[in-house]
Parts: structure tokens; sequence; C-alpha cells
């Protein structure tokens, strides 16, 4: 065989390698749509709405749960007939634990082995490389999430039984408990948590599902496995989120309790302990969780500022919440600390972060700040809303965290459908998406390097 014949096979081998890889982007966002849109065909029915929804809100709400976000056009706890309701949480459930896993766990449930195709699939959307067991993560990330969303239930029960009779209190309880888990921030209440904004028992056990549910599988897996070994046996993503998510969450609870214990619309006529659970609440909540105990909407501009750079960060990889993802955010500051350093590796905990995962990082910041620059552009053309409004929502929906500052129920047919696409983007990943649309161009040449001002 001539160099020249090699030299092709080569390349088209990287081709038919390049098309493959390329194609679990798009199976992870075919299998979205292909549970979407029944999904909302199925919402417009009498038997899952009380008055009716038109297609576009039907939409909106299924992307909504799906994609685990939590933004409503309508009142979910009175719109929503109990069929409703129960779709609602099936499509949380499904959005939480990811099409391409819950795939993998029914085939297992059948005996069934994945396809070459399916675990590559699978694994693009757990975030993982090379070698992984993906039936015993599957195992565990069923028993963990039925075991959190049962515990969180009881819990809940013990304060709303006793309100609403045995069987709405059950009801509640299970409906916000997978609501919370599955970081969807849908709630029964009209004004979400508000009315328990000082009940520790409501509060504590919310937030410890979302919390526990933001940390993602991995995580719990890693700690399932060597949690007689002590911090240091865990792999270097599980100690970087379970460093960050406390910095994270204490540095928001300070910075909202010092913006707005004198903010006579939400803190100031609360107890201090109750000032303090809602600080604590919220803190947690904006990493994607979407309740709400106090008004946001009348938040102050700063508050809502920290608000909006927590949902940003949001939740971990391979996680039921959504953001840019709190290991991307740490590498980013990392690398950023290392080049001010001068320093040629980045480094968490005595490791080194390969290059290729901090490119893929900031990769994932540049897409995502242009995919909320052209959402919040396209919805000032559509929307008679205040600027920061605007960057807020689009923020909570790209975010998949579902608080709202008050314009999504006045949203026009246009801006809700930007919305839908926003959402849509922000549960698959932005990276995800790019990856989608490129095209893969292998190529065996490599240009001289030259020199580039920067900065």
């Amino acid at each position: 065989m001539s160099l020249l014949a090699k030299k092709s096979n080569s390349i088209d081998l990287k081709d038919r390698q390049g098309k493959r890889r390329w194609s679990e982007p798009r199976i992870i966002l075919l299998s979205f749509l292909g549970i979407l849109l029944p999904s909302a065909i199925l919402l417009t029915l009498p038997l899952f709405s009380i008055s009716g929804l038109s297609f576009m809100d039907a939409l909106f709400t299924a992307t909504s749960a799906i994609s685990v976000t939590g933004l409503g056009v309508v009142d979910t706890g009175t719109h929503f007939t109990l069929s409703g309701k129960i779709l609602l949480m099936l499509l949380m459930e499904v959005g939480g634990l990811g099409q391409m896993t819950l795939s993998a766990i029914l085939l297992y449930m059948f005996g069934l082995r994945l396809s070459l195709r399916q675990r590559s699939a699978t694994q693009e959307e757990l975030g993982q490389s090379g070698s992984l067991n993906i039936r015993r993560l599957t195992i565990h990330i069923i028993i963990f999430s039925l075991i959190a969303q049962v515990i969180g239930a009881c819990l809940l029960a013990f304060r709303w039984v006793p309100e609403m009779g045995w069987w709405q209190g059950a009801f509640y309880s299970l409906f916000h408990a997978v609501s919370a888990f599955n970081n969807a921030g849908f709630s029964l209440f009209s004004n979400s948590m508000m009315d328990y904004v000082g009940d520790p028992l409501v509060i504590f056990t919310i937030a410890a599902l979302f919390i526990f549910g933001g940390l993602g599988f991995t995580v719990i897996s890693d700690l399932q496995r060597h949690w007689r070994k002590g911090f240091w046996a865990l792999s270097l993503h599980s100690k970087v989120m379970l460093t960050a998510t406390p910095v994270l969450l204490l540095v928001g609870t300070i910075f909202l309790w010092i913006l707005e214990h004198h903010n006579n619309h939400t803190f100031t006529e609360l107890p201090l302990s109750s000032q303090w659970l809602a600080a604590f609440f919220q803190s947690a909540s904006a990493r994607t969780a979407g309740f709400n105990s106090v008004d946001l909407s009348q938040l102050t501009q700063p508050a809502l500022l920290v608000m909006m750079v927590l949902m940003l960060i949001g939740a971990g990889s391979t996680s039921t919440g959504g953001g840019i993802k709190v290991s991307t955010f740490v590498v980013a500051m990392a690398a950023t600390w290392a080049f001010l350093r001068q320093q040629s590796h980045v480094v968490l905990f005595k490791r080194t972060v390969a290059w290729t995962k901090v490119t893929k990082c900031l990769a994932i910041i540049v897409v995502s700040f242009l995919v909320l620059v052209v959402a919040m552009f396209l919805l000032m053309l559509t929307e008679q809303a205040p600027f920061d409004v605007v960057v807020f929502e689009v923020i909570s929906a790209f975010a998949t965290v579902g608080v709202t500052a008050g314009l999504t129920a006045e949203l026009s047919e246009a801006g809700k459908l930007i919305m839908v696409v926003v959402m849509i983007i922000g549960r698959i990943g932005p990276l995800t998406l790019a990856y989608m649309l490129a095209r893969a161009k292998p190529t065996l040449l490599k240009y001289p390097e030259d020199e580039l001002l920067a900065g």
C-alpha cells in the first residue's frame, strides 16, 4: 500500500471516528426532543389541564419540566389536574436523570445490553470519558435517587400531612421532594416556599434535596465507594465539588443577608433566625433549584446580581442541576490564577488538570456567554421589560434555575419560544450544542506558530 493510500485510510478512519463523536450530542438532543414534543401535546389535553393550555404554553411547561428549570407561565398548583401534576413529576424525573441515563436504566431492567453508540451517548451525557462501568453507575443513580426522594417526602409529610390531611399532604410531600431533588423548582404553592420561610423542617429538607441532587451522581457514587478511605481517596472532581459547594453556599448566604437584612420588602420583617434561613435557602436555591422563600421581585439590585452569579455557576456536572457547572468555574479560576502567577500548569489538590479540560472549560464559558447575549438581545426586542429583569430571567432559564423576577408570566409568544430554546440549550449543555453544530475536519497539517498580542 502506498504512503498516500495509508494517509487516505487514516483520514477516512478519523472522519468516521469524528462522525461518531459528533453523533452522540445529536442523539442526546433528539432524545430530548423525542420526549418533549409528545409531552407538550399531552399537556394540551383536558385530562391534564383544568382550563386548557395552548400548544406554546404546553411546550414551555414541558420544556421547563424536562430541563428541570421550573419556570412556569401558569400556576402549577391550580392549573393542572392530578393527572397533569403526575405527568409533570414524571417529566422532572426524566429530566433529572437524563434521557440517555434513563434509557440505560430501562435496558438493564429488561436484561438488555447497551450498544457501543448507546454507551458512548450515555458517557457523553454523564460527562465521563475512558472506561466506565455504566451498569454499576446507573444502579447507583436510581437507588440513590429513589432513597433520597422517599426520605425527603417522609420528612415533608411530618409538616404537611397534619396541615392538609393524609392524601393531599402525602402528595404535596412527594411532588416537592421530586421537584427539589431534580432541581426543578416546580411548586404546588402559588408563592413557592414563602409561607414556610421560617420553618426549619421544610427549608432544610428541600435545601438538602437539591444540594445532594446538585452534587452529581458521579460524586455520590464516588463517596459510596471510598467513604471509608477518607477525602483524599476521592477523585479530583469529587474533591472540587465537595470543597466548592459549601464555599459557594456560605458566601452566597452571607452576601444575601448583608444586602437584604435592611430591605423592608424581604428580610426586615422577619425574625433574625428566619432571615438567615431565607438567605441560606436563596443562596442554595440560586444554584439551579428554583424555589424561593421571599419575593425575588423585591430584592435589591446588588442581591439580584449575587443571585445571577450563583445561578450562572450552577451545580455539578452529571447532576440534576444546570449552569456552567461548579467544576468549570473552579478550573477557569485556577487557570486564571496560574496565569497570573506565571505557572505553566493548572493544579488542584496536588493534581495537574489536563490542558484539554482547561480549554473545554474556557470553551463552555465562551459559548455560554454568546448564548446568553443573543438570548438577552432577542428578548429585549420582543418584551417591554427592564434590562435587569431580562438578564435575570435569561440566566435563570439558561442555568435551568427557574426563579423569576416576574417576567415569565408576561412573556409574549415569541418570548416564550426564545426561552424554550434557552432552556433546551441550558439542559443539554452549550458545548454539546456546539459539538452538534460543528463539523469534524481532521487534518494532518500543522501550521507554524506565531506571536499574537493579547490583553
